[in-house]
């Protein structure tokens, strides 16, 4: 996957580890695997939780990534959830393991599934099972096109996919914990914004002020540490505090 790295290169030398712990949101945890991606000489990243078996789409499994959304909405296009032997694996074992489309048996993948992940330049890589205090399983995986990982480097990565798993678990709870002080209100306005509907439209159904209803948005933004309603609105539905 990458160069090799003497350990007095190693990633985990230079205090990374210790800075998950004080990373504050999910953006902070993203730059954070882009630093890691790029140290070790990957393209992408993925921490997802498990999918259940009857689970359809990868998108709805993610908590952060930088594949691109063209690529995503292929793979759940394509409903490669209900055949990939990576989900497979990933139930059945908590090993760590490595993956090269250049190696997979024809007979065990399907040419288009291949051509798709070639053409977003995820030709090989690792997987590695994690799970959260709480005891919720998932995994974190990185890939590209360079030389396989080395041992070592499959260790320091897994030690930073579980810090990595942990902190964002952490995270999740810290907002779940900040927007039970959403008013009413801000839930409802939250909720419209999400329907596509402008201040405007929700001040007439709810017979405020467009002024009350940007203040309720701005605020609820400012409570689920969002930079803006669009941000706020995808909080909140992961969240479940609106549908």
């Amino acid at each position: 996957m990458s160069k090799s790295l003497k350990v007095s290169e190693s990633f985990l030398f230079d205090g990374n580890i210790s800075e998950i712990s004080s990373l504050g949101t999910q953006f902070d945890i993203i730059r954070y695997m882009k630093r890691v991606t790029d140290f070790y000489g990957a393209r992408s990243f993925m921490v997802l939780n498990l999918p259940a078996t009857t689970s359809r789409e990868l998108s709805a499994n993610t908590i952060i990534t930088n594949w691109s959304a063209e690529f995503m909405s292929l793979f759940d296009k394509e409903g490669l959830m209900q055949t990939s032997l990576v989900f497979n694996r990933l139930r059945r074992s908590t090993t760590p393991f490595t993956f090269d489309l250049d190696a997979i048996d024809p007979e065990h993948v399907v040419q288009r599934v291949k051509d798709l992940f070639i053409r977003f330049g995820i030709v090989r890589g690792a997987y590695f099972p994690v799970h959260d205090i709480a005891g919720g399983r998932g995994a974190v995986t990185w890939g590209g096109t360079s030389a396989p990982f080395t041992h070592q480097q499959m260790m320091e990565l897994m030690y930073i996919a579980v810090h990595v798993f942990q902190r964002l678990a952490e995270i999740r709870n810290l907002e779940v914990r900040s927007s039970d002080t959403l008013s009413e209100r801000e839930i409802d306005c939250l909720t419209w914004t999400s329907a596509g509907k402008t201040s405007a439209e929700i001040a007439e159904i709810l017979g405020l002020s467009e002024h009350t209803v940007n203040h309720y948005l701005n605020r609820a933004a400012r409570k689920l540490d969002s930079v803006n309603r669009t941000q706020a609105v995808a909080k909140s539905l992961r969240l479940g505090l609106i549908k």
